[in-house]
């Protein structure tokens, strides 16, 4: 009887069974992590660039711990990443290289300006907010690696979004000048962050093969739909108004009703269009380059020891 490896490995998925690195896959499930997971990986290291811009800014020295913090984290987010990426076979290098040339994508969140302290805020409540409604999920994905990265991720992540509302209340709280840049904050992140999940599910042709996979375990709409029904309420008790005249409670349907999303200024930021696009992966490439001394350095070291080592068996 011949045995049939897809159904095999669609029936660990069913059964909640974790695949590993070893494990049998299809080849169109491992180049779907691999796009996913170092996406994601970059969208980490890429996302430290608009927050580490105001660390020297911060209003005191505890803000400026805790933004210092969380772009560290974001770091380590990115290494964890990285590594559950390369059990499928791909090297850091060469995802590094997709970056900079620009043939891997990053959330097109990160290419807007940040032009105010209170964009700290927005960004940590609307952006990792929405990060946390797409990550979570995440932590039950089929591929073991890349579940367990995400454990330790969203709990940092939640403790971000915790940071970035606490900023906002607290400029809510203060003077009318201070509320008034929070709510220019929130006008200027809202829709950004609404498009942070993607094409509706019409448009998002690799959704339903990932859902059977169990890649992901909700579509771009609901996770959009949660978080917007989650963020209202927020908003209200900040005492900020989100910029969506269509925005309504619709008792019918238990959920929120909104306004048409602009997919052109969403297609045109992805297609590396946006406001700060070419400033941040020019970032990027001058920190690779400007790191090749580095690198070099830890290589001969690496390999000084290595050729101790072996000396010393010999010799042994």
């Amino acid at each position: 009887m011949e045995i049939n490896l897809e159904d095999i490995f669609q029936n660990k998925i069913d059964n909640e069974v974790k695949i590993e690195p070893r494990d049998w896959m299809p080849e169109k499930y491992r180049k779907t992590l691999i796009r996913q997971i170092s996406q994601h990986a970059h969208s980490e290291i890429v996302g430290m660039l608009p927050e580490g811009n105001w660390i020297t800014r911060a209003p005191n020295l505890r803000r400026k711990v805790a933004l210092l913090a969380k772009v560290q984290d974001e770091a380590g987010h990115g290494l964890y990443l990285y590594s559950a990426a390369e059990t499928l076979g791909m090297t850091r290098d060469e995802m590094y290289n997709e970056l900079h040339t620009g043939k891997a994508k990053y959330s097109s969140i990160f290419n807007y300006p940040t032009l105010s302290w209170a964009d700290m805020g927005a960004i940590g409540w609307l952006v990792d907010g929405a990060a946390i409604m797409n990550q979570v999920p995440l932590c039950r994905t089929s591929y073991g690696p890349y579940a367990r990265a995400m454990v330790r991720v969203c709990k940092e992540e939640s403790f971000h979004q915790r940071q970035g509302y606490e900023i906002m209340m607290s400029l809510c709280n203060g003077t009318p000048e201070q509320k008034t840049m929070a709510q220019d904050a929130l006008n200027r992140w809202w829709w950004p962050s609404i498009m942070m999940f993607g094409p509706n599910d019409d448009n998002s042709p690799n959704s339903a093969q990932s859902m059977k996979w169990k890649i992901k375990r909700f579509s771009n709409d609901e996770l959009r739909q949660k978080f917007i029904d989650v963020t209202i309420p927020q908003a209200e008790l900040l005492g900020l108004t989100v910029p969506d005249k269509d925005l309504k409670w619709n008792e019918a349907r238990g959920h929120y009703d909104f306004g048409i999303i602009n997919w052109d200024e969403f297609n045109n930021v992805v297609a590396g269009n946006g406001p700060c696009n070419k400033q941040r992966l020019k970032a990027r490439v001058d920190a690779w380059n400007n790191g090749e001394w580095v690198r070099d350095a830890a290589n001969a070291y690496a390999q000084k020891r290595k050729n101790r080592v072996k000396s010393g068996q010999q010799a042994a």
